[in-house]
């Protein structure tokens, strides 16, 4: 009898798609387990507050605030009952670890067991627009000489030689991932940026290969 020819499909990756594919598939391995997936740990300090955060956006633009600001909707900036305006809060969804720093130009919520109203732009940088409310911490940044920078998370461990092996790995496509660690927590992290916008642009070239990340205060 002769042999059957197998006629799958073989499909040939460029290298760069094909290395990018495998880091998912080490960034996916690396986080398996029995245990569940870990949520980012913060890296703002010690929490302030926690309880619900709500957001408001379109119907308040343009808007006086509080603090006789108009209220922009795309600007980093919440209400809060008490804090003094011009605080500088971070902010830091306890389900999915995302992070944001705002300022405080208003006062709110006023509604029932709310501990803080984000901007638009704010609550969809930790992912609040679309659930419309989320469990955070709140943490007071203290006032620096040096200017707020910005890295990308993507991943934390509790076991420091899984963060370096997922390092190991990515750092064949970003030369500058790095391994944070503050004896606790080992962070997988990539780059450190001046500008917000440029942490994000990281971000979303990531998340366009599959990795999942999160951008977060520098330390």
């Amino acid at each position: 009898m002769r042999p059957r020819k197998d006629s799958r499909l073989v499909v040939v990756l460029p290298r760069v798609a094909f290395s990018a594919f495998l880091l998912v598939e080490l960034l996916a391995a690396a986080c398996s387990g029995n245990r569940q997936p870990t949520v980012a740990p913060p890296t703002l300090g010690v929490p302030l507050e926690r309880g619900i955060a709500s957001w408001y956006g379109p119907k308040f633009n343009g808007r006086m605030t509080a603090s006789g600001e108009r209220y922009d909707m795309n600007a980093f900036t919440a209400a809060h009952p008490s804090l003094p305006f011009g605080s500088k809060i971070g902010v830091r969804n306890t389900r999915t670890g995302r992070e944001v720093i705002v300022r405080v130009n208003d006062r709110g919520p006023y509604s029932k067991n709310r501990i803080i109203d984000l901007s638009y732009a704010a609550a969809r940088e930790v992912g609040v627009v679309g659930p419309g409310t989320a469990s955070v911490e709140l943490y007071l940044v203290p006032e620096t000489g040096a200017p707020q920078r910005f890295t990308v998370q993507v991943a934390a461990f509790s076991e420091p030689e899984r963060a370096v092996a997922l390092q190991r790995e990515i750092v064949r496509l970003y030369p500058e991932a790095v391994v944070d660690s503050d004896g606790t927590w080992s962070r997988v992290q990539i780059g450190a940026f001046d500008d917000r916008d440029q942490a994000e642009s990281l971000r979303r070239e990531l998340a366009s290969i599959g990795m999942q990340a999160v951008v977060v205060a520098a330390r």
